[in-house]
């Protein structure tokens, strides 16, 4: 597995509201149109970090993820980001193991 880690900043403070709209309703919808993406998840950051976001995504490889990209779904994301947002810095790399996640509690 291959993650991606970006720091978002908002390009207004005020777009909040609609940065958080889109994506609880399109930005995590269209994931299942992009094959590579495994899990994807956006954080609000704690205040004084310099950064508004951070999204961590999940995929099989770079190189699929990278096919994807060229999709008219992702383009689509892309497009809307951009008006709201921008990535201010990038992190990627391979996950060592399985790594640990507690069991779900019935």
């Amino acid at each position: 597995m291959h993650l991606i880690i970006h720091k978002i900043r908002l390009l207004a403070p005020e777009q909040a509201a609609a940065f958080e709209a889109w994506v609880l309703g399109t930005d995590y919808a269209t994931c299942p149109q992009l094959p590579s993406v495994e899990a994807f998840s956006v954080q609000r950051a704690d205040a004084g970090q310099g950064f508004d976001y951070f999204e961590v995504i999940t995929v099989t490889s770079q190189a699929a993820f990278e096919a994807d990209m060229a999709s008219a779904a992702f383009a689509s994301l892309v497009a809307a980001f951009s008006g709201m947002a921008e990535v201010v810095e990038e992190l990627s790399g391979a996950q060592l193991g399985q790594g640990y996640r507690r069991a779900a509690c019935l």
